[in-house]
């Protein structure tokens, strides 16, 4: 569920930004939102769900008694 989540926000920041940048006119932090999700927005997009991705995981392993914090 949480993998399927994520790879549709990645879907709509890769192609639904792209697809419909002629639309997305409207001015972000001073420049053009299709522009600057290109330039920043979509990186940002991207650390954000590997960051979240691997909070998640690692919370799931330590549930289950499989975080080896030991090792």
């Amino acid at each position: 569920m949480v993998t399927s989540v994520l790879l549709i926000v990645w879907f709509i920041t890769t192609f639904g930004v792209v697809y419909f940048a002629r639309f997305l006119t409207f001015n972000f932090f001073g420049w053009p939102f299709s522009f600057w999700m290109g330039a920043q927005g979509s990186l940002m997009i991207y650390c954000l769900l590997v960051g979240f991705y691997a909070w998640y995981m690692n919370k799931l392993d330590a549930e289950h008694g499989l975080d080896h914090k030991d090792d």
